[in-house]
């Protein structure tokens, strides 16, 4: 499905249509060559589904669920309005590490509640006996975990950090220096950026027992049911990432963690159209109907860069150089996952765009179709 909302018979209605028809055509034929079906025996030189495969034994395994995806979906709002979408952009699919941002989110909400006044305290201040007590890791603070330099050392649920140290993303222009699940000498805390899961994961089992309440209610609760949407969402966990919690009303209960992505299974299920909502939030610093659901400044300071590394904020992918993203304003900020999603949130046009399923490696080609649309 593609629609296009303008003036019907208005001279610009045929200027439009071409235009995005140039940005979605060229995202249809160039659909990611993952598998439909994830459990699908990868042969016959095929693209297995998913990340994991790339990691060191014994961690190359899905240790959560994950469910058939569908083909390149997506939808474009302006000035708040729908004004484009195409494939299906009501069908709920995984999202891989765009969950990150959400996480982000998430820290705003508790910011916004007076549970983290200060987000440059040491996560150990708050939370204890969940890692954060060594020499090493209780001088880190919420803030190194949202910018990734956190350095945090251990294991989650059975996943060493080091599995992801030396990891390559494609949007990190820095060469990686070693080979990926080696233990690369620590840093000192904040003072340098690595992109890894499973301290990502580790934001998110400190998130749940700072809440003390399942993440994917509090989600659901506060940003996305809010903004209108939420049909069909799910975030899942690992199948044994359990832990007991004393609830908010002084009763222990078992709660899942939630992974911040679908490295190892799991993770969030979430529509295009709610992808976009997000989007929109975010543009919107953090406003939707005149209600702050996250703070402004929370909002802003997601999308201001790392000091030791510009091509990022606080669980957010920045085009501050403008060639991380081709076609995308400097200004730009991106909410991206594994398997082709972006959500492209983009004040130069007061746009958000999401697409999904698309190639990566044709990712420029479409920004810069769309950012002509535009």
């Amino acid at each position: 499905m593609t629609r296009w909302r303008c003036k019907a018979g208005s001279s610009r209605h045929n200027v439009w249509r071409n235009a995005f028809s140039d940005a979605v055509n060229f995202s249809q034929s160039h659909e990611v060559p993952w598998p439909r079906d994830p459990l699908a025996a990868p042969a016959g030189g095929q693209v297995p589904f998913g990340v994991h495969h790339a990691d060191p034994a014994p961690w190359n395994v899905l240790r959560g669920p994950v469910h058939a995806r569908g083909g390149v979906s997506g939808v474009v709002l302006q000035h708040g309005k729908e004004i484009a979408a195409w494939g299906e952009p009501d069908r709920a699919d995984l999202t891989f590490s765009v969950a990150k941002t959400y996480l982000a989110l998430l820290v705003g909400v508790a910011h916004g509640r007076g549970l983290l006044p200060d987000l440059h305290e040491p996560v150990c201040a708050r939370v204890h006996n969940i890692g954060f007590d060594s020499a090493h890791n209780r001088t880190i603070t919420w803030a190194h975990l949202l910018e990734q330099t956190s350095e945090w050392e251990g294991s989650v649920f059975g996943l060493p950090d080091t599995v992801d140290r030396y990891r390559v993303v494609a949007h990190d222009p820095r060469p990686v220096a070693g080979k990926k699940g080696d233990a690369r000498p620590l840093h000192a805390p904040g003072t340098y950026w690595e992109y890894n899961d499973v301290r990502i994961n580790q934001l998110s089992l400190a998130l749940l027992h700072l809440f003390r309440q399942p993440l994917p209610e509090v989600f659901l609760e506060t940003i996305l049911k809010p903004l209108g949407g939420g049909e069909n969402f799910r975030w899942e966990g690992y199948d044994d990432a359990w832990t007991e919690i004393v609830d908010n009303a002084g009763v222990k209960r078992k709660m899942q963690s939630v992974p911040g992505g679908t490295h190892w299974g799991g993770g969030v299920s979430i529509s295009a159209r709610d992808q976009a909502k997000i989007g929109q939030l975010l543009l919107n610093d953090g406003a939707c109907n005149g209600v702050q659901l996250i703070s402004a400044h929370f909002a802003k300071a997601m999308r201001t860069p790392c000091k030791i590394a510009p091509f990022y904020g606080w669980l957010m992918w920045l085009n501050t150089d403008g060639t991380q993203f081709p076609g995308a304003s400097k200004d730009a900020s991106f909410m991206v996952g594994a398997g082709g999603h972006y959500t492209w949130v983009e004040p130069a046009h007061d746009a958000v765009i999401v697409v999904r399923w698309l190639d990566s490696a044709h990712a420029a080609g479409f920004m810069e179709r769309m950012a002509a649309a535009l």
